[in-house]
Order: structure tokens, then sequence, then C-alpha cells
């Protein structure tokens, strides 16, 4: 690289920029520009993964309170109800399987309290501390009775717990890409788009509607230089 772009390899580290520099055949112009349109990706990506988010976590807090009795405390206050203690066999001994679950929930409360400024922060203030993570690990096999039992509402009938998985576990991926300024060049996006929209469909066709009409990603993904 010539010492006049010694500047990009100071904001971008060599190791960063090395991957643009390959993917544009060492042409720093060309690189340069294909690092300004992964952040344009990625923040079309945000834009909709943000509106399946909040679908997907809203929906599902509906499911899990489906059954819920008058005067039940809201399941983020009692994440026993859904994550009891589950003992399982591992190589190191037995370990509570809903541990790592539960003390996510019980985190989310305290950063609710924290920001409400209540020991007793609302339900919904708890489920927006929840990230994409939390809501991805509902349909792993582990937790396909929960599925059976209350997740399944969610979805149109038939829905297979394993296709909401495969795809929503893409997505996560997807967006921990994004979150973390990662580049983006080597994945087939327009397949994760088409993934988003999938599931955003079995949740709400209007709402799928309403992001496809609204989302940049296409024209992000149509201007790749």
């Amino acid at each position: 690289m010539s010492e006049p772009d010694r500047w990009i390899e100071d904001w971008l580290s060599r190791p960063r920029f090395a991957v643009y520099l390959a993917d544009a055949d060492g042409d720093p112009t060309l690189a340069l520009a294909r690092y300004g349109w992964n952040a344009r990706a990625a923040a079309a990506f945000h834009h909709d993964l943000g509106h399946l988010e909040v679908a997907l976590r809203n929906a599902y807090d509906r499911a899990l309170s489906s059954r819920d009795r008058a005067g039940d405390p809201h399941w983020v206050h009692a994440p026993e109800r859904h994550f009891p203690r589950q003992m399982r066999k591992g190589r190191r001994g037995p370990y509570d399987a809903n541990h790592t679950t539960r003390k996510k929930i019980t985190e989310a409360v305290s950063a609710a309290a924290e920001h409400s400024g209540t020991d007793q922060p609302a339900p919904g203030k708890v489920i927006a501390e929840l990230n994409l993570g939390f809501w991805r690990y509902l349909t792993v096999n582990r937790h396909d009775q929960l599925w059976r039992t209350h997740l399944h509402r969610t979805f149109p009938q038939g829905t297979k717990r394993i296709d909401v998985r495969d795809r929503v576990d893409q997505l996560h991926s997807l967006r921990n890409r994004v979150a973390h300024h990662e580049p983006l060049l080597q994945l087939p996006l327009a397949v994760r788009h088409r993934d988003l929209l999938a599931v955003a469909g079995l949740l709400s066709p209007r709402l799928r509607d309403h992001i496809a009409d609204h989302s940049p990603v296409p024209a992000v993904l149509a201007d790749r230089p």
C-alpha cells in the first residue's frame, strides 16, 4: 500500500482492511468502496432485523403467557414456570440445563429495574432487555416440549420447529456480524434476507409485506461496487 493510503490501515487496522483488499484483488480504492458498501449493507439489515426481533419477542411472549391464569405473575417474574430445574448428565457431572436461561431472565429483570427505578419492572421492559440470542435459543432441540405446549401457537399450523430454528439461527449469526461491524462480503445476503422475510411471514403476512415494502436491503445489495 502506498504511503498516502496508510491512513486507511491506521483507521481500520491492517488485518481488517486486508479482508477488503483481498476481495478487491488488491485495489485499495475498490476495497475502501466495498468497506463503505459493507457498512451500508449492515445498516440496512440492522433496520429489517430490528423489526423482526421486536415481532418475534412479542409473539413468543404472547405464546408463553397464553395459558396464564388470573393472578399469575408474568413469566419473566416467575422464570421457573417455563424453565424449571432440569438436570442432565454432562461430561463434568450433572448440570441444570435451564440454569443459564433463568439467569438471563433474572439479569434482564435487574437491568429493567435499574433503568425504570422500580423493583418490579413492567414485563415489557424486561422483554426488551432479552436479546435475539435468548429468543433464538427457545427453539433449540432442548426446548422441544416448550414448542409443543406454547411456541407452536406463534406460527401457522404445521410449521416445524426445526425450520424456525434454522432460519433464526442464521439471522442471529448475521445480526452478530452486523453488530460487530464484521465483513458481510462472502455471506449469501440475498438468501438471508429471504430467511428474514420468511420468518416475518410466519409471524404475520402483513408484517412480512411491510418489511419488504420498506426494506433498504434490496437497493443496497444491487449497489455493491
